[in-house]
């Protein structure tokens, strides 16, 4: 089907949804489930639907630059999954640069996007240096940074989530189970987020009249050997938590293993909760009580914001926030006694 005839209609048709579902979605409203959101989304895609106004003549500024830190996560994986969507829909083509990788060079990177005359880039990974960033923005292209992406400038754009209530959510639902010691391991020191939700923890402790400990915060990388390596340190005090709330679903398993190597059963022993809700969390053992953060939502409205920025339209908003949810699994239950 060409692509100039592609009607909402079709897609409706073809997803089996209604019209009024498929505007919602293609208007980037947060109001719809997740999973229905992504098959329209690919729906659309595969029938070559293309937005008013959307170039289709392979003029310049049609690549958006997606900088990366890791594509080995699942986490990785349904960010560039929805920001690669999105671009589709808007005709242009996603670059996906992983810098951690030997031999990376962020001027390198950023005179690759600028001899490309890219429409604009998002920032995935609080690595990336914030005077190179500088460059791309006085060169006039337009800078998105994703919920993990350091501690931006006031002035840029960012797309996230509720990481603060997120995780207060989280805490206070250990805490309705009974928990008074519960462990927190954080994520990256240098990123904001880790300092959001390391404040909804605490929050939510004093709010319940728990005093903080810090002996029960840990500091982790939101990957799994940090995960793991918290959760040990943790384990190894005299009186250790009955319940551990991490920054990542992918340090939520590295507690699984610390948990596993000392005999303790989840969430018999040990109660545990992530963040994330990637798929990952459905298949471990017990499946994980986790913060569902719609990460593929995040990266569809950074390019959303990117294509308002590149056309010289400030938006009203260049901080976004979705929302978090709390996904009751197995991972979590009263503690003994």
């Amino acid at each position: 089907m060409a692509a100039s005839r592609v009607r909402l209609a079709d897609i409706a048709a073809e997803a089996d949804v209604s019209v009024s579902t498929v505007s919602k979605v293609l208007s980037g409203r947060t109001d719809i489930a997740q999973d229905t959101r992504q098959r329209v989304l690919a729906t659309a895609s595969s029938l070559g639907y293309q937005p008013r106004g959307a170039s289709t003549n392979g003029e310049p500024h049609g690549l958006i630059e997606l900088l990366i830190g890791g594509i080995g996560t699942l986490w990785a994986l349904e960010v560039v999954q929805g920001a690669e969507q999105a671009a589709a829909l808007h005709g242009k083509s996603l670059v996906v640069t992983n810098m951690w990788h030997e031999g990376f060079s962020m001027a390198t990177w950023v005179a690759s996007v600028l001899a490309h005359r890219s429409s604009g880039v998002i920032v995935a990974t609080s690595r990336a240096d914030q005077v190179e960033l500088e460059r791309l923005r006085d060169a006039g292209v337009p800078v998105v940074r994703l919920d993990a992406a350091g501690s931006p400038a006031p002035d840029t754009a960012q797309v996230g989530v509720t990481n603060w209530a997120g995780m207060r959510d989280a805490t206070q639902h250990l805490i309705d189970l009974g928990h008074r010691r519960i462990g927190f391991i954080g994520g990256e020191p240098a990123a904001t987020i880790s300092l959001e939700r390391q404040e909804g923890y605490t929050s939510a402790l004093r709010r319940n009249g728990i005093p903080v400990e810090a002996e029960l915060i840990q500091p982790g990388d939101f990957m799994i050997a940090g995960g793991e390596a918290a959760a040990k340190a943790l384990l190894e005090l005299s009186e250790p938590p009955t319940a551990i709330v991490a920054s990542s679903d992918l340090e939520a398993m590295g507690v699984y293993h610390a948990a596993f190597e000392r005999g303790l059963r989840i969430p018999d022993d040990l109660s545990v909760v992530g963040f994330d809700d990637t798929v990952l969390c459905q298949y471990l053992s017990p499946s994980l009580t986790t913060v569902r953060q719609p990460l593929a939502q995040m990266a569809d409205q950074a390019v959303r914001l990117l294509g308002d920025l590149s056309h010289g339209n400030r938006p009203a908003m260049t901080r976004i926030e979705l929302a978090t949810t709390l996904i009751e699994r197995g991972s979590t239950a009263a503690p003994r006694g």
